[in-house]
Protein backbone atom coordinates (compact mmCIF):
# COMPACT_ATOMS: atom_id res chain seq x y z
CA UNK A 1 0.00 0.00 0.00
CA UNK A 2 1.49 3.09 -1.19
CA UNK A 3 2.00 5.87 1.85
CA UNK A 4 3.49 9.44 2.88
CA UNK A 5 5.10 10.34 5.51
CA UNK A 6 4.05 13.41 7.51
CA UNK A 7 6.78 15.61 9.45
CA UNK A 8 5.73 18.27 12.17
CA UNK A 9 8.20 21.04 11.84
CA UNK A 10 8.12 22.41 15.65
CA UNK A 11 9.06 18.64 17.03
CA UNK A 12 10.61 16.76 13.93
CA UNK A 13 8.27 13.91 14.48
CA UNK A 14 7.81 11.90 11.35
CA UNK A 15 4.62 9.23 11.01
CA UNK A 16 2.96 7.48 7.43
CA UNK A 17 0.19 7.91 6.25
CA UNK A 18 -1.35 5.44 4.07
CA UNK A 19 -3.18 6.15 0.74
CA UNK A 20 -6.79 7.43 1.70
CA UNK A 21 -6.57 7.64 5.22
CA UNK A 22 -7.03 11.47 6.86
CA UNK A 23 -3.77 12.58 8.67
CA UNK A 24 -5.25 12.30 12.26
CA UNK A 25 -6.13 9.23 12.07
CA UNK A 26 -2.58 7.61 11.12
CA UNK A 27 -1.33 10.36 13.65
CA UNK A 28 -3.24 8.81 16.53
CA UNK A 29 -2.66 5.22 15.38
CA UNK A 30 1.06 5.59 15.61
CA UNK A 31 0.94 7.56 19.09
CA UNK A 32 1.10 10.84 17.76
CA UNK A 33 -1.63 12.93 19.94
CA UNK A 34 -2.77 16.04 17.58
CA UNK A 35 -5.78 17.98 18.76
CA UNK A 36 -8.87 17.25 17.81
CA UNK A 37 -12.93 16.80 18.77
CA UNK A 38 -15.37 16.65 16.73
CA UNK A 39 -13.18 14.38 13.73
CA UNK A 40 -15.96 14.96 11.12
CA UNK A 41 -14.67 18.49 10.15
CA UNK A 42 -16.99 21.30 11.83
CA UNK A 43 -15.43 22.23 14.62
CA UNK A 44 -11.46 23.16 13.72
CA UNK A 45 -10.01 21.82 16.53
CA UNK A 46 -7.50 19.89 14.43
CA UNK A 47 -6.38 22.69 12.42
CA UNK A 48 -2.74 22.83 11.09
CA UNK A 49 -0.67 24.40 8.52
CA UNK A 50 0.99 22.79 5.73
CA UNK A 51 4.46 24.03 5.24
CA UNK A 52 5.10 21.71 2.34
CA UNK A 53 2.88 19.23 0.46
CA UNK A 54 -0.75 19.09 -1.23
CA UNK A 55 -3.57 17.13 0.60
CA UNK A 56 -7.33 15.94 -0.97
CA UNK A 57 -10.60 16.22 0.99
CA UNK A 58 -12.21 12.88 -0.29
CA UNK A 59 -16.03 14.49 -0.44
CA UNK A 60 -15.60 18.62 -0.30
CA UNK A 61 -13.42 21.18 1.88
CA UNK A 62 -14.68 20.92 5.60
CA UNK A 63 -17.20 23.26 6.90
CA UNK A 64 -14.64 24.63 9.34
CA UNK A 65 -12.29 25.45 6.93
CA UNK A 66 -12.37 28.76 5.71
CA UNK A 67 -11.27 29.76 1.81
CA UNK A 68 -8.93 32.47 2.99
CA UNK A 69 -7.83 29.30 5.56
CA UNK A 70 -6.84 27.20 2.18
CA UNK A 71 -5.24 30.22 0.63
CA UNK A 72 -2.86 30.63 3.55
CA UNK A 73 -1.94 26.80 3.60
CA UNK A 74 -4.00 25.46 6.31
CA UNK A 75 -5.78 21.86 6.56
CA UNK A 76 -7.95 19.95 8.87
CA UNK A 77 -6.06 16.77 9.93
CA UNK A 78 -9.55 14.80 10.38
CA UNK A 79 -10.41 15.24 7.08
CA UNK A 80 -7.17 15.85 4.89
CA UNK A 81 -5.85 13.15 2.96
CA UNK A 82 -1.79 14.00 1.53
CA UNK A 83 -1.48 13.15 -1.87
CA UNK A 84 2.47 13.52 -1.72
CA UNK A 85 4.99 13.65 1.87
CA UNK A 86 4.47 16.54 3.93
CA UNK A 87 5.61 18.91 6.64
CA UNK A 88 2.88 20.27 8.76
CA UNK A 89 2.59 22.79 11.33
CA UNK A 90 0.70 21.29 13.89
CA UNK A 91 0.03 21.68 18.27
CA UNK A 92 0.71 18.31 19.83
CA UNK A 93 -1.17 16.78 23.17
CA UNK A 94 1.46 14.93 25.09
CA UNK A 95 -0.78 14.37 28.37
CA UNK A 96 -3.23 11.80 26.75
CA UNK A 97 -0.08 10.07 25.32
CA UNK A 98 -0.91 7.08 27.51
CA UNK A 99 -4.40 6.70 28.02
CA UNK A 100 -5.75 3.88 26.54
CA UNK A 101 -9.00 4.55 24.09
CA UNK A 102 -10.93 0.88 24.41
CA UNK A 103 -14.72 -0.18 24.39
CA UNK A 104 -16.43 -1.44 27.13
CA UNK A 105 -19.65 -2.07 28.24
CA UNK A 106 -21.53 0.01 31.60
CA UNK A 107 -24.97 -0.62 33.42
CA UNK A 108 -27.26 2.44 33.74
CA UNK A 109 -27.37 2.67 37.59
CA UNK A 110 -29.40 6.15 37.77
CA UNK A 111 -31.54 8.20 35.60
CA UNK A 112 -32.39 11.51 36.59
CA UNK A 113 -34.48 14.28 35.02
CA UNK A 114 -32.37 17.57 35.81
CA UNK A 115 -34.75 20.09 33.30
CA UNK A 116 -37.42 19.06 31.21
CA UNK A 117 -34.81 18.59 28.38
CA UNK A 118 -32.15 17.45 30.00
CA UNK A 119 -31.21 13.59 31.51
CA UNK A 120 -28.45 12.76 33.73
CA UNK A 121 -27.09 9.37 33.41
CA UNK A 122 -24.98 7.94 35.48
CA UNK A 123 -23.17 4.47 34.09
CA UNK A 124 -21.28 1.80 36.33
CA UNK A 125 -18.41 -0.09 34.60
CA UNK A 126 -17.83 -3.93 35.70
CA UNK A 127 -16.19 -4.13 38.75
CA UNK A 128 -12.53 -5.36 37.08
CA UNK A 129 -12.46 -1.90 35.16
CA UNK A 130 -11.55 1.34 35.00
CA UNK A 131 -11.89 4.35 32.62
CA UNK A 132 -8.71 6.63 32.63
CA UNK A 133 -9.59 10.35 31.63
CA UNK A 134 -8.48 13.86 32.09
CA UNK A 135 -11.49 15.67 32.70
CA UNK A 136 -13.04 17.70 30.03
CA UNK A 137 -12.95 14.41 27.78
CA UNK A 138 -16.27 12.42 26.10
CA UNK A 139 -17.06 8.91 25.42
CA UNK A 140 -18.52 7.80 22.47
CA UNK A 141 -21.91 5.35 23.00
CA UNK A 142 -21.99 2.72 20.48
CA UNK A 143 -25.59 1.98 18.87
CA UNK A 144 -26.89 -0.40 16.22
CA UNK A 145 -26.29 -0.16 12.84
CA UNK A 146 -22.38 1.13 13.37
CA UNK A 147 -23.41 4.74 14.59
CA UNK A 148 -21.69 6.38 17.39
CA UNK A 149 -23.20 9.17 20.15
CA UNK A 150 -20.66 11.38 21.95
CA UNK A 151 -21.54 13.03 25.57
CA UNK A 152 -18.88 14.76 27.53
CA UNK A 153 -17.95 13.02 30.70
CA UNK A 154 -19.78 15.18 33.81
CA UNK A 155 -18.07 12.91 36.42
CA UNK A 156 -14.61 13.36 37.84
CA UNK A 157 -11.90 11.17 36.59
CA UNK A 158 -11.26 10.02 39.87
CA UNK A 159 -14.46 7.78 39.53
CA UNK A 160 -12.96 5.40 37.79
CA UNK A 161 -15.69 2.61 37.65
CA UNK A 162 -18.78 5.82 37.35
CA UNK A 163 -19.41 7.82 34.45
CA UNK A 164 -21.70 10.76 34.27
CA UNK A 165 -23.39 11.84 31.12
CA UNK A 166 -25.71 15.03 30.94
CA UNK A 167 -27.87 14.26 27.86
CA UNK A 168 -30.06 17.05 25.88
CA UNK A 169 -33.63 15.89 24.32
CA UNK A 170 -33.39 16.70 20.82
CA UNK A 171 -36.79 17.28 18.56
CA UNK A 172 -36.15 14.43 15.72
CA UNK A 173 -33.11 12.84 17.44
CA UNK A 174 -33.73 9.15 17.87
CA UNK A 175 -31.32 8.42 20.41
CA UNK A 176 -32.09 11.49 22.94
CA UNK A 177 -35.83 10.23 22.45
CA UNK A 178 -34.86 6.58 23.12
CA UNK A 179 -32.57 7.69 26.17
CA UNK A 180 -35.67 10.00 27.69
CA UNK A 181 -38.47 7.35 26.82
CA UNK A 182 -37.27 3.84 26.50
CA UNK A 183 -33.72 3.46 28.66
CA UNK A 184 -34.28 2.13 32.19
CA UNK A 185 -32.16 1.60 35.36
CA UNK A 186 -29.96 -1.83 34.82
CA UNK A 187 -29.92 -1.69 30.89
CA UNK A 188 -26.36 -2.24 29.31
CA UNK A 189 -24.84 0.07 27.01
CA UNK A 190 -21.67 -0.21 25.21
CA UNK A 191 -18.65 2.56 25.08
CA UNK A 192 -15.72 3.70 23.76
CA UNK A 193 -13.06 6.41 25.16
CA UNK A 194 -12.30 8.45 26.35
CA UNK A 195 -11.53 10.99 23.37
CA UNK A 196 -10.99 14.32 22.86
CA UNK A 197 -7.95 16.65 24.07
CA UNK A 198 -10.51 19.05 25.72
CA UNK A 199 -8.84 18.98 29.05
CA UNK A 200 -6.67 21.94 31.52
CA UNK A 201 -3.29 22.49 30.79
CA UNK A 202 -0.93 22.06 33.22
CA UNK A 203 2.39 22.15 31.34
CA UNK A 204 2.28 26.25 31.20
CA UNK A 205 2.19 29.06 33.55
CA UNK A 206 -0.71 29.27 36.20
CA UNK A 207 -2.79 31.66 34.83
CA UNK A 208 -6.75 32.93 35.95
CA UNK A 209 -9.07 30.76 33.89
CA UNK A 210 -12.41 31.52 32.06
CA UNK A 211 -14.25 28.61 31.70
CA UNK A 212 -17.62 29.36 29.76
CA UNK A 213 -20.36 26.62 28.72
CA UNK A 214 -23.46 26.81 27.00
CA UNK A 215 -26.27 24.30 27.55
CA UNK A 216 -24.97 20.92 28.23
CA UNK A 217 -21.57 22.09 27.39
CA UNK A 218 -21.53 22.42 31.08
CA UNK A 219 -21.16 19.05 31.62
CA UNK A 220 -16.95 18.58 31.14
CA UNK A 221 -16.42 22.18 32.67
CA UNK A 222 -17.95 20.88 35.51
CA UNK A 223 -15.68 17.13 35.33
CA UNK A 224 -12.48 19.99 35.20
CA UNK A 225 -13.32 22.17 38.54
CA UNK A 226 -14.58 19.30 40.54
CA UNK A 227 -11.07 17.83 39.80
CA UNK A 228 -9.06 21.05 40.26
CA UNK A 229 -11.09 21.32 43.35
CA UNK A 230 -10.28 17.66 44.40
CA UNK A 231 -6.52 18.40 43.60
CA UNK A 232 -6.66 21.49 45.32
CA UNK A 233 -5.45 23.32 42.93
CA UNK A 234 -5.99 27.42 43.21
CA UNK A 235 -5.94 28.87 39.96
CA UNK A 236 -8.56 31.49 39.44
CA UNK A 237 -11.44 30.54 38.05
CA UNK A 238 -14.35 32.78 36.44
CA UNK A 239 -17.32 30.48 35.41
CA UNK A 240 -19.66 31.63 32.95
CA UNK A 241 -23.08 29.54 31.68
CA UNK A 242 -25.39 30.34 29.34
CA UNK A 243 -28.35 28.59 28.03
CA UNK A 244 -32.01 30.36 26.64
CA UNK A 245 -33.68 30.59 30.54
CA UNK A 246 -33.06 29.95 33.57
CA UNK A 247 -35.15 26.66 33.73
CA UNK A 248 -32.13 25.13 31.20
CA UNK A 249 -29.18 26.37 34.06
CA UNK A 250 -30.16 22.61 34.98
CA UNK A 251 -27.15 22.29 38.24
CA UNK A 252 -27.16 25.82 38.85
CA UNK A 253 -27.00 25.09 42.37
CA UNK A 254 -23.89 23.55 42.14
CA UNK A 255 -21.82 26.28 40.40
CA UNK A 256 -23.70 28.85 43.16
CA UNK A 257 -22.17 26.35 46.10
CA UNK A 258 -18.61 26.34 44.56
CA UNK A 259 -18.30 30.05 44.47
CA UNK A 260 -19.82 30.65 48.09
CA UNK A 261 -17.46 27.42 49.30
CA UNK A 262 -13.87 28.60 47.36
CA UNK A 263 -12.78 32.37 47.31
CA UNK A 264 -10.91 31.41 44.10
CA UNK A 265 -14.28 30.58 42.06
CA UNK A 266 -16.11 33.69 40.54
CA UNK A 267 -19.85 32.45 38.82
CA UNK A 268 -22.04 34.41 36.56
CA UNK A 269 -25.14 33.02 34.56
CA UNK A 270 -26.74 34.36 31.43
CA UNK A 271 -29.53 33.49 29.47
CA UNK A 272 -30.56 34.61 25.69
CA UNK A 273 -34.06 35.48 25.90
CA UNK A 274 -36.75 37.12 28.48
CA UNK A 275 -37.26 35.59 31.42
CA UNK A 276 -38.91 36.93 34.45
CA UNK A 277 -37.22 34.06 36.80
CA UNK A 278 -33.48 35.54 36.09
CA UNK A 279 -32.05 37.03 39.33
CA UNK A 280 -30.63 40.31 39.20
CA UNK A 281 -27.19 39.14 38.95
CA UNK A 282 -28.50 37.18 35.96
CA UNK A 283 -26.97 37.93 32.47
CA UNK A 284 -29.65 39.19 29.94
CA UNK A 285 -27.82 38.21 26.55
CA UNK A 286 -25.19 35.60 25.18
CA UNK A 287 -22.83 33.71 27.37
CA UNK A 288 -20.28 35.24 26.05
CA UNK A 289 -21.22 38.73 25.42
CA UNK A 290 -20.93 37.88 29.59
CA UNK A 291 -17.63 37.28 29.50
CA UNK A 292 -16.72 40.81 28.03
CA UNK A 293 -18.92 42.81 30.00
CA UNK A 294 -16.99 41.42 33.09
CA UNK A 295 -13.70 41.25 31.57
CA UNK A 296 -12.61 43.57 28.46
CA UNK A 297 -9.36 42.41 28.37
CA UNK A 298 -8.77 39.19 28.14
CA UNK A 299 -5.16 38.80 27.37
CA UNK A 300 -4.13 37.67 31.38
CA UNK A 301 -6.24 34.48 30.95
CA UNK A 302 -6.81 31.08 29.76
CA UNK A 303 -10.05 30.28 28.32
CA UNK A 304 -11.88 26.79 28.01
CA UNK A 305 -15.51 26.66 26.52
CA UNK A 306 -17.80 24.21 25.74
CA UNK A 307 -21.39 24.48 23.70
CA UNK A 308 -22.85 24.69 20.39
CA UNK A 309 -20.59 25.58 17.24
CA UNK A 310 -22.03 29.13 16.65
CA UNK A 311 -21.42 30.05 20.04
CA UNK A 312 -17.80 28.72 20.18
CA UNK A 313 -17.02 30.22 16.72
CA UNK A 314 -18.57 33.90 17.66
CA UNK A 315 -16.59 33.96 21.52
CA UNK A 316 -13.18 32.40 19.60
CA UNK A 317 -13.62 35.21 17.50
CA UNK A 318 -14.45 37.68 19.84
CA UNK A 319 -12.38 36.63 22.45
CA UNK A 320 -9.28 37.26 20.41
CA UNK A 321 -9.89 40.34 19.45
CA UNK A 322 -10.41 41.29 23.37
CA UNK A 323 -6.44 39.97 23.39
CA UNK A 324 -6.40 36.27 23.98
CA UNK A 325 -3.48 34.61 22.94
CA UNK A 326 -5.21 31.83 20.00
CA UNK A 327 -2.85 28.86 21.80
CA UNK A 328 -4.40 29.94 25.27
CA UNK A 329 -8.16 29.30 23.62
CA UNK A 330 -9.41 25.58 24.22
CA UNK A 331 -12.73 24.23 23.34
CA UNK A 332 -15.22 21.68 22.41
CA UNK A 333 -17.94 22.35 20.19
CA UNK A 334 -20.62 20.02 19.01
CA UNK A 335 -24.33 20.35 17.83
CA UNK A 336 -26.67 17.97 17.04
CA UNK A 337 -27.99 16.21 13.44
CA UNK A 338 -31.94 14.88 13.57
CA UNK A 339 -30.62 11.55 14.42
CA UNK A 340 -27.10 12.08 15.88
CA UNK A 341 -25.35 14.54 18.28
CA UNK A 342 -22.31 14.98 15.93
CA UNK A 343 -19.30 16.42 17.37
CA UNK A 344 -18.07 19.81 15.65
CA UNK A 345 -15.08 20.79 17.91
CA UNK A 346 -13.62 17.64 22.81
CA UNK A 347 -17.54 16.06 21.11
CA UNK A 348 -21.69 15.62 21.95
CA UNK A 349 -24.52 16.79 23.79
Amino acid sequence: MKQFEVTIVSSGKTFKVNKGENILVAALRQGVMLPYSCKNGTCGSCKGKLESGEVRYPFHPPLALENEDIAEGFALMCQAEPVEDLEIRVREIEAVRDIQVRMFPARVVEKDLLADNVVRLRLKLPAAQRLQFLAGQYIDILVSGGKRRAFSIASCPSLENEIELHIRHVDGGDFTGYVFDELQVKDIMRLEGPQGNFFVRNDQPERPMIMMGGGTGFAPLKSMIENLLEHDDRREIHLYWGARSVAELYLDQLPRMWATRHDHIHYRNAVSEPDENAGAETFQGLVHEAVIADHDDLSGFDVYMSGPPAMIETARREFIEHGVPADRLFYDSFEFGLDVPVRVLAKPH
